[in-house]
């Protein structure tokens, strides 16, 4: 019987995290195939959750609840959760996110390939669950990443794939495969966080595979954090920096700069240009940080072709104001098309 634990975060509110909780204990193998069962357990992470939902589920039979006493961040946390799971796999489940009984088992089904790291399910939205939230998130060449088939049909999304990256709301991992990728990195706090380990399990030779018969429905917020915006550039920046090989670093450099003047603009147009700075300010003031990140993650990689082959040259967030003007995309799209015929990402 495979064992999971579930890593579950809770910050503020969390009006849907009994619900998911009950949910994960209540998974099943019934018609999966998965021989002997599911053995569930829950860890919940208080990262600073504001209601009674952790208090309440304290007690439940298969819920352990770690409390470091204050906000870790998603990456720190689900580490935290992780060093205390019992689990040969673990399921990292957000706190708004609601499993159907058998999503787990298919996903741990999917996980025990031995070329495959990282699985993702198809993560629905909660009031419209057959709506895609995520099947899987696209990465662009500039390290832009976003929900992968955001408000399309779930029907268009019903077969497996491999995909550049994972959704953090709903994947599975075996515990040692996240071991040996040493967790999420835990200087990005929140954001990317998922990209990061998506891409690095690719480098490994590890396969990242969306699971479309695992449901999961997701009560969707794109603003929740305040400093999303803050976080999601200076997180996109640290994952280009420590992540991408030295080739494929040099071809992107000018575009790479271009968008950074095109992001400083648009940031100080719709009033958030002090968030873009304070991620430049952070960068340099943890460079040294970031060249050993690098050092050590570079000689993680194992494979030759890594993930350049699945980086993409479109953008399409699917998200009201996030639209990209048409002729961009082409451009995007043009150059991506020529520079990847150049990156050849060499074995370390």
């Amino acid at each position: 019987m495979p064992s999971v634990s579930a890593i579950v975060l809770a910050w503020r509110d969390e009006p849907v995290l009994e619900e998911a909780v009950h949910a994960l204990l209540a998974s099943t193998a019934d018609g999966t195939g998965l021989a002997g069962g599911l053995d569930v357990d829950v860890v919940v992470v208080d990262n600073g959750c504001t209601s009674e939902a952790v208090r309440n589920l304290a007690d439940l039979p298969g819920v352990s609840v770690v409390d470091p006493g204050e906000n870790l961040g998603f990456a720190a946390g689900c580490n935290r959760g992780a060093r205390t799971a019992r689990g040969e796999y673990l399921a990292f489940v957000n706190g708004d996110a609601v499993v159907r009984p058998d999503a787990l088992a298919r996903m741990v089904l999917a996980a025990q390939a031995e070329d495959v790291g990282l699985v993702t399910a198809s993560v629905r939205l909660y009031d419209d669950p057959e709506t895609i939230n995520s099947a899987g998130n696209p990465v662009h060449y500039l390290g832009l990443s976003w929900a992968g088939g955001l408000g399309e049909p779930a029907a268009a999304h019903a077969r497996p794939a491999d995909v550049a990256s994972a959704s953090g709301a709903a994947t599975v991992c075996r515990a040692d495969r996240f071991a040996a990728l040493d967790g999420f990195c835990e200087p990005m706090f929140a954001y990317c966080e998922d990209t990061e380990l998506s891409l690095r399990s690719w480098q490994r030779g590890w396969r990242v595979v969306y699971e479309p018969t695992a449901v999961v429905t997701h009560r969707y917020e794109f603003s929740r954090n305040p400093q999303k915006l803050y976080l999601v550039e200076r997180n996109r920046l640290i994952l280009v920096l420590t992540v991408f090989p030295r080739r494929l670093l040099a071809v992107v450099a000018a575009p790479l700069l271009a968008l950074e003047v095109a992001m400083l603009a648009m940031s100080a147009r719709d009033g958030w240009w002090r968030q873009k700075v304070a991620g430049w300010r952070w960068l340099l003031a943890n460079a040294g940080t970031l060249r050993e990140r690098r050092r050590w993650v570079q000689a993680q990689r194992r494979d030759d072709h890594g993930f350049t082959g699945l980086l993409t040259g479109d953008v399409t967030p699917g998200v009201d104001g996030l639209s990209i003007p048409p002729v961009l995309r082409r451009l995007s799209v043009a150059f991506w098309s020529l520079a990847r015929r150049t990156v050849r990402e060499v074995s370390p």
